[in-house]
C-alpha cells in the first residue's frame, strides 16, 4: 500500500517543482506596482511623469511604464461630469507622455474623442428622451393605482421622480444607455494598452 500524505507534505512538494522566479518576473513584480503608484500621483497631483521616469534605470523604466499605463488608461471614462472630463485630459496628456508611438496614440484619441463628442450630444438627448418617457410611465402607474385605491374621480398629484423605484429603475435605463459607449471605449483603451 501507499504511504498516504498530508496537504502540507503535497503542498511542500509542488512548491519544490516550481521554477524559481526570472530576474525579469522579478522586476516586473516590483516596478509594475511602483508605476501604478507614479500613475495615481500623476492623475491626483500632476507631477512631471517624464522626469519621474527618468529616476530609473533603462532596464526597469519598462515595466514602470507599464503599471502608469495601465492606472493612466482605467481613468478614461465617459465624460459624465468636470471631474470626470479633467480626470480624462489628464489620463490621455499622461499616455500620450509615456507612449513612443505618438501618431498611433493619437489615431486612438481621435477615436475616444468622438465616442465623448457622441455621448455628449446625441447621448444627452437619449437620456431625456428616456427620462421623459419613464417619467410619462411611472405617472400614468400612479395615477392608475390611486384610482383603483381611491375611486376613478380622485387625482392626486405625486412627484415620481422623487419615488425610489423611479430612481432605481432610471438608474438601470441609464446604465444599459451607457454600456454602449463603455464598451466602445474599453475597446480603445485596450488598444492604447497594445502601443509602445
Amino acid at each position: 500500500m501507499g504511504d498516504i500524505k498530508s496537504a502540507r507534505e503535497i503542498a511542500m512538494e509542488k512548491i519544490a517543482k516550481l521554477d524559481e522566479p526570472s530576474d525579469e518576473e522579478r522586476l516586473k513584480w516590483k516596478y509594475v506596482p511602483e508605476g501604478e503608484k507614479l500613475a495615481a500621483r500623476y492623475i491626483k497631483i500632476g507631477c512631471n511623469l517624464v522626469d519621474e521616469l527618468s529616476q530609473y534605470e533603462e532596464k526597469v523604466r519598462r515595466y514602470i511604464i507599464e503599471g502608469t499605463g495601465e492606472i493612466l488608461s482605467r481613468n478614461i471614462d465617459l465624460p459624465r461630469s468636470d471631474l470626470a472630463k479633467r480626470n480624462n485630459k489628464r489620463a490621455m496628456e499622461g499616455l500620450k507622455v509615456i507612449k513612443n508611438n505618438k501618431v498611433d496614440v493619437e489615431n486612438v484619441y481621435s477615436k475616444i474623442r468622438r465616442l465623448f463628442t457622441h455621448y455628449l450630444e446625441q447621448g444627452e438627448q437619449q437620456r431625456k428622451q428616456a427620462y421623459e418617457s419613464l417619467k410619462i410611465e411611472f405617472e400614468a402607474k400612479v395615477q392608475q393605482a390611486v384610482q383603483q385605491q381611491l375611486g376613478s374621480m380622485v387625482r392626486i398629484k405625486v412627484d415620481v421622480e422623487k419615488q425610489p423605484q423611479f430612481q432605481e429603475e432610471w438608474r438601470k435605463i441609464q446604465a444599459q444607455l451607457d454600456s454602449q459607449y463603455l464598451k466602445l471605449l474599453d475597446e480603445y483603451k485596450q488598444e492604447l494598452l497594445t502601443l509602445d
